[in-house]
């Protein structure tokens, strides 16, 4: 089974946190955090469109300029959802510079915060000079016994977060996909079909939740010839396609180590195939971790084994600990694994 989702870290495990998750067959990306991200280059920063921010702190924030910096001049528009203060924290990033030349310039920024118990919404365009655009506020409702609730919701997947201490709201999310399609291309050659874009709308129908007697035009294409047909949905599903369980990624930073924050990380990634979690201390400054509102190698580690997680990335390791790397690490899968 190919996965529909490839992440991995922006940085090495001593740099800026961020996490970068492409979404297979599309030029779609979904970015976790805007710490310092030269490394992705334009191009895959021109492609993360849903942008999640944990919190503004320097470290998970700077990086928004050089996603204002390359996406200035292309007709899209960047999501940024994140805790309550990002819009003035956006608004104020744009103040910054002067936007006397820009009234032709197709972007737009959409700004939403969540608060405990509503979404509140800017937009920001290009042609007004970036000036705030008030959307009307909408509910949220947070499940009562976890705190979690949903950030966004596509055809596709579903990106919850809960929001927990970092003497601030820090923000911790999950990426969820709805369920797996698999097509099978051996049969699609028995049966005289090409592989192609077609088959990406066959997903995108499923995933819509559209009948099995749905019908549709799919343009095939070979190296000989381009033909037009008509196809039912049910019958593409039944011969061609496996439905499994989705993938579930998740990613959380900047935590204190106590009893709610930890009821809330590990209802929200139980199960996840890849957990990416901060550990910026070795369980020796356990304490000094507390003070600085972080995680411990090892915490993140029990956690992982609790929420039962398949894999367990971490990163976001002290500059202190420069060289040690290797013993961050292996205090996580100590704890994860039971070694």
């Amino acid at each position: 089974m190919n996965p529909s989702f490839s992440s991995y870290l922006v940085n090495d495990v001593f740099g800026d946190p961020g996490v970068y998750v492409e979404v297979r067959w599309s030029k779609r990306a979904l970015l976790f955090d805007l710490g310092h991200n030269d490394r992705l280059g334009p191009r895959k920063l021109l492609h993360a469109n849903d942008i999640f921010i944990s919190h503004t702190h320097v470290d998970h924030f700077i990086g928004f300029d050089a996603v204002l910096r390359v996406a200035l001049g292309r007709g899209k528009t960047v999501r940024l959802l994140g805790p309550p203060g990002l819009i003035n924290n956006v608004q104020g990033k744009l103040q910054g510079y002067t936007w006397n030349l820009v009234d032709g310039y197709p972007l737009t920024l959409d700004v939403q915060e969540f608060h405990p118990q509503e979404v509140r919404r800017a937009l920001f365009r290009a042609t007004d000079g970036f000036r705030q655009v008030e959307q009307p506020a909408r509910p949220l409702l947070p499940e009562p016994a976890t705190g979690k609730f949903t950030v966004l919701n596509d055809p596709m997947f579903t990106v919850s977060a809960v929001s927990l201490n970092h003497r601030v709201p820090s923000f911790a999310y999950s990426l969820e996909e709805q369920f797996h399609i698999n097509v099978n291309k051996q049969k699609l050659h028995e049966a005289n079909l090409p592989v192609g874009s077609w088959l990406k709308d066959v997903k995108e129908y499923i995933w819509q939740g559209q009948p099995d007697e749905f019908r549709f035009t799919a343009t095939l294409y070979d190296k000989h010839h381009r033909e037009e047909r008509e196809l039912v949905l049910g019958e593409i599903k039944e011969r061609f396609c496996t439905i499994s369980r989705g993938q579930k990624i998740s990613y959380v930073v900047d935590a204190r180590y106590d009893e709610e924050n930890e009821a809330k990380i590990v209802a929200l990634v139980q199960g996840s195939d890849l957990f990416y979690c901060e550990s910026p201390y070795l369980e020796v400054d356990a304490g000094k971790a507390r003070d600085r509102y972080h995680l411990t190698a090892k915490q993140a580690g029990l956690m992982a084994r609790k929420a039962q997680v398949r894999d367990l990335v971490v990163f976001h390791f002290s500059p202190r600990y420069t060289g040690q790397g290797e013993a961050l690490e292996r205090e996580a899968m100590e704890a994860f694994q039971r070694i």
